[in-house]
């Protein structure tokens, strides 16, 4: 319990750090770009990249910066590029979404294992139940009607995104730009 609680305290400091809002920023911008290339498979099934970039806060910053910045990037996003109607619910799976991998992820070492692990939390909690549950909201459609597109999709994206995540970091950090953004020793093993 003091662990979760120290993590949370970590995290809460890095609000007051202007690096971490800087980069934030930086990071948000490159996932609104990556966002406006997502790619639409079906009704309300799309896949991008803009997780890439959303992640990175999240390992860096932990889950109290990337619950806040989940928030505010559902909401820019959504203001830039609607792609459908705005429903809270989603907002609510951002925050979310960064508290999941922010605990997972933050000053612990990266590894495929604990990427993996996140990202199944992430596929079960947010994917198959609670974006279904806002979808069948907001289309009348059935719950269960719609889950098996979603899980297929899921299962399919998750090794990809998984992989793609890791291999991207370690590149960062092979090139020493990680260790000036964190301004400290390296969590990649």
């Amino acid at each position: 319990m003091q662990r979760f609680l120290l993590l949370l305290k970590e995290s809460y400091a890095e609000f007051k750090n202007v690096r971490c809002i800087t980069l934030a920023a930086m990071f948000g911008a490159i996932s609104i770009v990556l966002g406006s290339l997502t790619v639409m498979v079906a009704d309300y099934l799309k896949i991008g990249f803009s997780f890439l970039p959303n992640r990175f806060v999240f390992f860096l910053f932990g889950p109290l910066v990337g619950g806040f910045y989940g928030a505010a990037m559902d909401i820019l996003t959504f203001i830039v590029k609607p792609t459908g109607t705005f429903h809270p619910g989603f907002t609510f799976n951002a925050v979310l979404t960064g508290i999941i991998f922010g605990f997972i992820l933050y000053k612990k070492p990266v590894s495929i294992k604990r990427i993996l692990i996140a990202s199944i939390i992430h596929m079960v909690v947010i994917n198959f139940f609670l974006t279904t549950l806002w979808l069948t909201t907001l289309t009348g459609r059935g719950f269960f009607v719609m889950l098996p597109a979603r899980a297929l999709k899921a299962l399919i994206m998750l090794p990809i995104e998984t992989i793609l995540f890791y291999t991207v970091v370690k590149g960062v950090e092979a090139s020493g730009i990680l260790k000036l953004i964190q301004g400290k020793k390296s969590y990649v093993q």
